[in-house]
């Protein structure tokens, strides 16, 4: 086994990373507290998929806690319920994540569940066609939510290939996917140098004895599996108006982003600054500073155009890439002004002149930022999803410490540098939701007139956010 001490300030001053012989690293930070939180965390999810094997990450996740080839489902249920806690399985663009929290004293039991499931489930032709008919109800159910597909479609247009492929299983494959099928995926991806072992509230040593007992059997793969590249391209595309549910209002939408940086950037902690400067909500935002009532997006845009719905500062991060943006909804009659009002607050986030990023502004957003992280972290589990992520995509863990100091070291200057550099260097991706492309206008010749983002793209019809 090979083992490594990096000493950090703070309650991080003990976080420990060691790799067993098979190559599974184990991480831990022994924070005190009643319970005790462990992860297993596979380097696999959508954007690694190769055709033969798209969407079936969405599939695999909830085939979790399921029979395995030494209990069944029910069995499984039951043994998880007798150790009470939380547990779950989720599957992101670059992570399958199985974590629980339990008592200390269990500790042992529940990783040993987790790695059962992980390593010995039987994955049987009722379970997997049970999760392809749950997938189905999902897919139909989120194409109603605007909120939750337009971020999809943006992915798939913003990116060829890798962070392009989509989250959820297409409709179209839902009929291809088998047992075979999810069996060769798990001895493509579940490999040991692709698994890290984490641990909150338990001490590293013991940590070790843990994963060597459930994990070492592992057996370790010479082969290197190359990780799959996306490239931005930007787009536009215009997705259909959902069935109208009752007589609720129909709202069109537009989504504007430009290329991201990913989560290693310098510059990732300036654009997260930005997102929270922009904040937004929706129109019935209740609340005080903690809810965006005091962000430019609500100040500039809800409280001054009674026809925009919703407005927010959007930023995903990934291990390579990211979209930075704004996305927005209206009422129908409003969507022709929708890219002159994006336009303007992206663009005076680049400017020196009337309108600039102002010290005050840049301040509050930043005590927002930290507070947010403090936040959030305050939660084991988020602490253990923290600290899984980090060691899987960069093999170390950046403490908390250090992301304040750099938040707090951010300066007007260096927000606007950072928009500058996001916001005009890349052609933009657009998603439109409405009755026609027509209804919104040239949006892309719109920001071009802000200075905002380079060639126009050409727009496609989107009969489904997976096509």
């Amino acid at each position: 086994m090979r083992a490594g001490r990096r000493g950090y300030s703070s309650q991080e001053a003990d976080f420990r990373l060691s790799t067993l012989d098979n190559g599974i690293r184990v991480a831990t930070n022994p924070l005190p507290g009643h319970f005790a939180a462990m992860g297993i965390y596979i380097h696999a999810g959508s954007r690694f998929e190769p055709p033969k094997l798209s969407g079936v990450s969405h599939i695999i996740d909830r085939l979790a806690f399921k029979s395995t080839t030494s209990r069944s489902a029910i069995e499984m249920e039951e043994a998880l319920q007798e150790l009470g806690g939380n547990f779950l399985c989720a599957s992101s663009r670059e992570t399958l994540m199985y974590q629980a929290s339990v008592f200390h004293h269990d500790s042992d039991k529940m990783f040993s569940l987790l790695s059962e499931t992980v390593m010995n489930p039987v994955i049987t032709e009722e379970e997997v066609l049970q999760q392809l008919d749950t997938a189905a109800y999902e897919i139909s159910e989120i194409w109603q939510k605007p909120e939750l597909i337009l971020p999809e479609i943006a992915h798939i247009t913003a990116f060829n290939g890798g962070l392009g492929n989509p989250l959820l299983c297409p409709e179209e494959r839902l009929s291809e996917i088998t047992p075979d099928l999810v069996r060769e995926y798990r001895a493509t991806f579940y490999r040991p140098d692709r698994i890290v072992a984490a641990f909150v509230g338990i001490p590293h040593e013991r940590a070790i004895e843990i994963t060597q007992a459930c994990l070492g059997d592992m057996k370790s793969d010479a082969s290197k599996l190359a990780n799959s590249q996306s490239v931005y391209t930007g787009g536009e595309r215009i997705v259909p108006m959902p069935e109208p549910i009752g007589n609720l209002p129909q709202f069109y939408q537009l989504h504007v982003y430009y290329r991201g940086v990913s989560i290693s950037d310098p510059d990732v902690y300036a654009l997260a600054a930005l997102q929270t400067l922009l904040g937004g909500g929706g129109s019935f935002s209740a609340g005080g500073p903690g809810k965006g009532m005091y962000s430019r997006l609500y100040t500039d845009v809800l409280n001054r155009y009674g026809y925009i719905e919703s407005c927010l500062g959007v930023n995903h991060s990934y291990s390579d890439d990211g979209l930075f943006g704004i996305s927005a909804s209206c009422i129908p009659n409003a969507a022709p002004y929708m890219a002159q009002v994006i336009g303007n607050q992206m663009a005076l986030l680049t400017t020196s002149g009337a309108g600039a990023l102002n010290y005050i502004e840049v301040e509050r957003a930043k005590k927002q930022l930290r507070s947010s992280v403090l936040m959030n972290l305050e939660s084991k589990m988020v602490e253990l999803e923290d600290l899984g992520r980090q060691i899987q995509l960069n093999d170390n863990k950046v403490p908390v410490a250090e992301m304040c100091d750099k938040i707090d070291a951010l300066t007007p200057s260096d927000l606007r540098r950072v928009a500058e550099r996001v916001l005009t260097s890349s052609p933009p991706t657009l998603v439109m939701q409405g009755a026609s492309r027509e209804a919104f206008g040239d949006v892309a010749k719109v920001l071009k007139q802000f200075g905002l983002g380079g060639d126009a793209a050409v727009a496609t019809e989107s009969k489904g956010w997976w096509s």
